[in-house]
C-alpha cells in the first residue's frame, strides 16, 4: 500500500530526486496520452497527481491558449515541476490533494488528465465525485494506469526477489496496482458521477537503465523509486545488501543494445462527467 504520507515523504522524495529518470521512463505513455487529448474539446486542464509535470508542460506547449493547472500531494515534486515550467506562462503547479483541492475562483476544468497519479486515493468513489462537482459540465476525463503485476515486468521481475508478504494483499488497496482491474475502476467512475467509461490497452517499454552503464543506472533506478525500492528501505543493512546483490545478477543480463527496458502494461482510460 502506497499512502498519502508516504508520498509526502520518502517516496516524494524519490521522486522529485529522479525525474529525469522517471521522464525517460514514462516517455512512450506520455506520448500515447497527449495524442488521446486530441479527442477532446477543452479550454482548460487539471493535472491529478501531476508529479514532476511532464505531462501538464507537455500539454501546455502544444496549446498555449489553454490554462493547465497540475496538483499533486508532494511538494518536492510540486517544486521540481515548477522549475521546469517557469517559461510557460500557461502552467501552474500547486501542492494539493486532489481528492480535497478547491481551484482557483473562476477555474472549472474542461479537461482531467492524470499519468498514473490516480490509483493512490483512500477514497476512490469520493475522490472521482469531488473531481467531478469541480469540473465543468460535460468535462472529460483521461488516465492511465497499471494493468496486472504479471503484465509488468517492472514489477514482477524485481519483486520476484523479494521475500514473499506475510499476508495477502488486498489488490484493490491504494498503491501502484489499485486500478488494474477495469470492472473495480468502471464501478468507482460511475460512483463518482463520471459515465461513458473506456478502457484502451496500452503496452510500452520503461527504460530502467541507460548511459555509459546502463546496469549502475539500473539499479540507481530500484534503489530509489517504487515499490521495490521502498521493500528494500524496511530491511536491515545486510538484507538490503544481499537484495541489491540478487538484484544485479538478475539486471545485468537484460543490458541489450546498451538498455535496460522492462515491458509495461497500462490501461488509457476515458470517461465524461455524468
Amino acid at each position: 500500500m502506497t499512502s498519502a504520507h508516504d508520498w509526502q515523504g520518502r517516496t516524494g522524495r524519490g521522486w522529485a530526486s529522479e525525474w529525469r529518470r522517471t521522464d525517460r521512463s514514462w516517455g512512450g505513455l506520455t506520448e500515447a496520452l497527449l495524442a488521446r487529448t486530441r479527442e477532446f474539446a477543452f479550454g482548460s486542464v487539471l493535472d491529478v497527481g501531476c508529479g514532476a509535470g511532464e505531462l501538464s508542460l507537455a500539454i501546455a506547449r502544444g496549446r498555449p491558449g489553454v490554462p493547465v493547472l497540475g496538483v499533486d500531494i508532494s511538494p518536492e515534486l510540486i517544486e521540481v515541476a515548477r522549475e521546469r515550467g517557469q517559461n510557460l506562462v500557461n502552467a501552474a503547479f500547486e501542492t494539493a490533494d486532489a481528492s480535497t483541492f478547491a481551484p482557483p475562483s473562476g477555474f472549472a476544468p474542461e479537461l482531467l488528465v492524470s499519468r498514473h497519479g490516480v490509483m493512490f486515493f483512500d477514497d476512490p468513489v469520493g475522490a472521482f465525485a469531488h473531481l467531478a462537482r469541480i469540473s465543468a459540465p460535460g468535462a472529460g476525463l483521461l488516465f492511465s494506469c497499471f494493468r496486472s503485476p504479471a503484465e509488468n515486468e517492472l514489477f514482477s521481475g524485481p519483486e520476484s526477489l523479494l521475500p514473499p508478504p506475510s499476508a495477502p494483499r488486498d489488490p484493490h488497496a491504494p498503491g501502484p496496482m489499485a486500478f488494474a482491474d477495469p470492472e473495480h475502476v468502471r464501478a468507482i467512475l460511475t460512483a463518482g458521477g463520471w459515465g461513458a467509461v473506456n478502457f484502451a490497452p496500452f503496452e510500452f517499454a520503461m527504460v530502467v537503465g541507460s548511459g555509459d552503464d546502463p546496469l549502475e543506472d539500473a539499479m540507481g533506478y530500484f534503489s530509489t523509486i517504487g515499490p521495490f525500492a521502498a521493500a528494500a528501505a524496511a530491511m536491515t543493512p545486510a538484507e538490503r545488501d544481499m537484495l541489491f546483490a540478487r538484484l544485479r545478477v538478475w539486471l545485468a543480463p537484460r543490458v541489450i543494445d546498451g538498455l535496460i527496458a522492462m515491458s509495461a502494461a497500462a490501461w488509457i482510460v476515458t470517461a465524461r462527467r455524468g
